[in-house]
């Protein structure tokens, strides 16, 4: 399997058509520890949408992975990239069972975020984590990333308008 960026047992790629089964499987086996803060694409139609979001100009998709077996152990997500002066975007990110806890989504969104500094050029990359996911929050203070602020009722969610802590992290200087 060849890797955008790898470091130790986690390596990060882009996700295409030949994913949907297994990514598919990990969303539902992963439902419950997602909820209720994210609903990851459970489906084939939800996965096709995905991988359409994907190709957006202003989104950019990976998938954490097992590099020993090459399993997907996660996803990461940056939306809404501008350019300009901005040089900006929104990630989203979750871990899928049994790699929860292990560290792969933390070196996963690393390896993102490097990615996005090195490559995209991006400066900013923003994070809006629902207050009580205490594991998004451990990750973001991990990563480096600042609590900047609350946004109530931020984004509709299972359901229902959820309040989301606003967190970022800028490209090292």
């Amino acid at each position: 399997m060849r890797y955008l960026r790898s470091a130790g047992p986690v390596g990060i790629r882009r996700p295409r058509p030949a994913d949907e089964a297994e990514f598919v499987a990990a969303a539902r086996r992963s439902r419950e520890l997602h909820h209720p803060w994210l609903t990851a694409p459970d489906t084939a139609e939800k996965f096709a949408a995905y991988l359409a979001k994907a190709r957006r100009r202003d989104q950019q998709s990976f998938l954490i992975c097992d590099r020993p077996g090459g399993a997907i152990a996660g996803y990461v997500n940056i939306s809404g990239i501008i350019m300009g002066p901005l040089r900006g975007g929104f990630m989203g990110y979750a871990a899928f069972l049994p790699y929860s806890g292990t560290g792969h989504a933390s070196a996963g969104i690393g390896l993102v975020l490097a990615h996005a500094f090195d490559t995209l050029g991006l400066h900013r990359v923003e994070a809006n984590i629902q207050p009580g996911n205490e594991p998004s929050r451990r990750v973001a203070r991990k990563l480096g990333f600042r609590l900047e602020g609350f946004s109530p009722d931020y984004l509709f969610i299972e359901g229902a308008w959820r309040d989301h802590e606003r967190w970022a992290v800028t490209a090292p200087a």
